[in-house]
């Protein structure tokens, strides 16, 4: 092949896609014989930068990314845009396709900043969403884990481990410091819808419109402010976001006097574009968000409180969800929803009162992809190549730390198989945990969870397991049922070979 290409990787969560797509380039790059080099924008930030001069000797570069990347920098260069999932599936198809598809940026019809290059197909709503997500995961866990740090001190059990008291004795010092820890805890929750707020404007209309969107979001779910019981909760940050994302962006179109254009992204743009966000929520779309947010938990307090039933739906609903697309939009609808109305419901109820149902179904099903396959590959061995064993066991150690991403390449290799298998597993571990009433406080999404973080549940430590298993179990057999065995694929392989041989041989 003999070209040079450089690429740019991102997800929305940082974790998995970017580096699977990052080492998919890589392995293609050695098998096919072209040069590659790979930025990464994970969620450690930047990585394996490129320099000025890999870019000016590259013939493509390939920004496969869920979030909005910067390219001013490849001004005069083709570039093709697209997707992590496409690298991780076919490396080497994406680059030559990039190679005859890569339009050059900066040309007439493109624009600096905000662009999508390459037939792509993509959803501008949801980059912008998934551009936000990818700000605000290291928040979610952090105040995730340091909330469930400090439960494991607060929550008084009884010899059955169920809940009887809740609360910090601060006449202690290490009472006093989990106490402070679970403060902490709760202001990166209170903090990470403006944040993911700011950030989703950030990619409509970039650094002008993150302050407004931040301080829209806040006053938004300021029950004080809009003199209502509760927040407007996500919908009122997505509201706020893309709002102030196209306010500000038609605002950049403004010609403004040359004296003042050095003051326009710091100051003008963000006072004019904040104001404006302060009058729309509160006189048009605070209150009446916020009072529906508070009747639809209102309902499923009450549902849930009623009607037994309806937890196992709603848990099924919310795991079918996060095991239909491995980290991808759904996936992260469903865990945003969990974490809504876990934080909102704690803020309108106190923590007796929160709704644990849909964020514990979203826990309990985020592992049961990845561990399904990874269980499949030993029940079910012979149907099972070395090559997918090896990466059966990569999909397990991404799997038992609640990563789901790690079924990626199954489901690229074989979609309706795996995601059907994993939407029937989630499904189950989803439901099975809302039907037996257990309450995710924080940790980890997977068995191991049990030990790593704080669950409440009827039998301590067991049913965390049975549920997640009982989704993990399912999936395997599913998979494992559905696939044939490799010796006779294998066998088939060879009879063909070897009929085109003689074939060859014949006509010699």
């Amino acid at each position: 092949m003999g070209n040079s290409v450089v690429a740019i990787t991102a997800c929305a969560a940082g974790i998995a896609h970017t580096y699977m797509a990052a080492e998919a380039f890589e392995v293609a790059a050695e098998e096919y014989g072209f040069k590659v080099k790979v930025e990464t924008q994970g969620s450690i930030g930047a990585e394996n930068v490129l320099t000025e001069e890999e870019i000016a000797q590259a013939d493509v570069v390939i920004v496969a990314s869920d979030i909005e990347i910067e390219l001013s920098r490849f001004v005069g260069k083709k570039v093709y845009k697209t997707r992590p999932k496409e690298a991780i599936k076919d490396a080497h198809g994406l680059v030559e396709k990039a190679l005859r598809e890569g339009i050059i940026f900066g040309s007439k019809g493109t624009e600096v900043g905000n662009i999508t290059l390459g037939k792509t197909n993509e959803n501008g709503f949801i980059q912008h969403i998934m551009s936000g997500i990818s700000y605000m995961v290291p928040m979610v866990i952090a105040a995730g884990l340091l909330l469930a740090i400090a439960n494991i001190f607060a929550f008084q059990r009884d010899d059955l481990g169920r809940m009887v008291a809740w609360g910090f004795d601060r006449s202690t010092p290490m009472g006093e410091l989990m106490y402070s820890l679970f403060q902490v805890g709760q202001v990166g929750f209170k903090l990470m819808i403006p944040l993911f707020a700011g950030f989703v404007a950030n990619s409509i209309a970039s650094r002008p419109a993150i302050a407004p969107a931040m301080i829209g979001a806040y006053i938004a779910n300021d029950a004080a402010f809009l003199g209502t019981e509760t927040g407007g909760g996500f919908l009122s940050a997505i509201l706020v976001a893309f709002t102030v994302g196209y306010f500000v962006r038609y605002l950049k179109l403004i010609k403004w006097p040359k004296i003042l254009q050095p003051l326009v992204p710091i100051m003008i743009l963000p006072l004019i574009a904040t104001f404006f966000i302060t009058i729309v929520v509160k006189y048009l779309i605070g209150s009446p968000i916020a009072s529906g947010m508070g009747a639809m938990y209102d309902w499923l307090t009450w549902l849930t409180l009623n009607y037994s039933a309806s937890t196992f739906v709603i848990g099924a609903i919310i795991g079918a969800m996060i095991g239909f697309d491995f980290g991808g939009p759904v996936n992260k609808t469903a865990l945003i929803f969990g974490t809504a109305v876990f934080t909102d419901t704690v803020a309108k109820y106190g923590i007796e009162g929160a709704n644990f149902v849909p964020g514990t179904a979203a826990q309990a099903a985020i592992s049961v992809a990845p561990l399904g396959i990874f269980l499949a590959s030993k029940l079910f061995s012979r149907r099972f190549n070395q090559t997918e064993k090896i990466a059966a066991n990569s999909a397990f150690g991404m799997g038992i730390v609640g990563v789901t991403e790690g079924a990626i390449p199954f489901a690229a290799a074989h979609p309706l198989q795996v995601i059907t298998s994993s939407v029937a597993g989630s499904a189950l571990a989803g439901g099975l945990v809302g039907w037996f009433d257990v309450k995710f406080y924080g940790g980890i999404g997977s068995p191991l969870g049990t030990f790593v973080g704080y669950i409440e549940q009827p039998i301590p430590f067991v049913t965390w397991i049975l549920c997640t298993m009982s989704g993990i179990t399912l999936t395997a057999i599913m998979i494992g049922m559905w696939r044939k065995p490799v010796a006779a694929e294998e066998k088939s392989a060879a009879t063909i070979e070897s009929a085109s041989v003689t074939t060859a041989q014949n006509v010699k």
